[in-house]
């Protein structure tokens, strides 16, 4: 099982070298982040490395999942950005004194850091301009991030050999839980079978039965798809819609139609259904 402590101190000497690369390629000014630990259920982030900031009102900051934009980044599993965060409704304010006040931060993308299936990490670029974040700026804030939870797992082998199979108790639990909903989700009975048995050689048990009485989500056509994809990076529905060369209300139309044949309550959850499902 990977030890938080011994993850956290690889992620935080992978995140000095790797927040510059982060800075230039996607062209904002200000960039940190840091490591998370386990909080009961869910996971805490410490932010320890900072770039271009004003002080050190950020450092050891720390941030529950669920809190803040890290927070919202962590808990979905997926990037997170603000044009202007002292005004943004979707997320909690615990942190405008650090944000706003002494940073005076407006424009924030957070992108996770995932390193054996669990977010061990938080990414920040920002701006003190309020100014969309792009789809580039995007996509190459998550190359980096995937680049450093790589690179945390190699010096992670280098320092204690390969990482043994985790149980469902451990930092695994979320990939576990995941390939659960596969199961539960998939209706080719030959797959199925397949993934039971990984499941079962990961964790000696057979997956829950009862998930087998959800019936799987229903086909999505490939424009369904395709905006689901651009949500998973943190598109904005203009953004996509000038991506895919469609209008804002078709857009909304094809996410609304995707939310209810995949039985979700808004598009994140859309999204982790269908990456579930084997649809992303």
């Amino acid at each position: 099982m990977l030890h938080d402590d011994s993850v956290a101190r690889a992620l935080d000497s992978v995140l000095g070298r790797r927040l510059h690369e982060l800075r230039s390629t996607t062209g904002l000014p200000v960039v940190f982040g840091g490591a998370t630990r386990a909080l009961g259920p869910d996971r805490q982030l410490t932010i320890s490395r900072l770039i271009g900031t004003l002080g050190d009102s950020l450092r050891l900051l720390s941030v529950p999942a669920g809190r803040g934009l890290g927070g919202a980044a962590m808990a979905r599993r997926a990037p997170c950005r603000v044009r202007d965060y002292a005004t943004t409704a979707g997320i909690t304010h615990d942190y405008d004194h650090a944000v706003v006040e002494h940073e005076r931060l407006s424009s924030i993308l957070a992108y996770p850091v995932v390193v054996h299936g669990t977010v061990h990490g938080v990414v920040y670029a920002a701006s003190r301009e309020s100014r969309p974040i792009g789809d580039v700026a995007v996509r190459n804030a998550g190359v980096v991030a995937a680049t450093i939870g790589r690179d945390t797992a190699a010096l992670l082998e280098r320092r204690d050999g390969p990482a043994p199979a985790e149980t469902p108790g451990g930092s695994s639990g979320g990939a576990i839980r995941e390939l659960a909903s596969l199961i539960a989700a998939t209706s080719d009975p030959q797959l199925r079978d397949r993934l039971v048995r990984i499941h079962h050689g990961l964790t000696g048990v057979a997956p829950d039965p009862e998930p087998r009485t959800t019936p799987a989500p229903r086909l999505l056509a490939p424009r369904e798809i395709e905006t689901l994809r651009h949500v998973e990076v943190g598109a904005t529905n203009a953004e996509i819609a000038a991506r895919l060369g469609i209008t804002v209300p078709t857009v909304k139309a094809y996410l609304h139609s995707a939310m209810r044949k995949l039985d979700a309550g808004n598009r994140a959850r859309a999204v982790i259904a269908a990456r579930a499902a084997g649809l992303l």
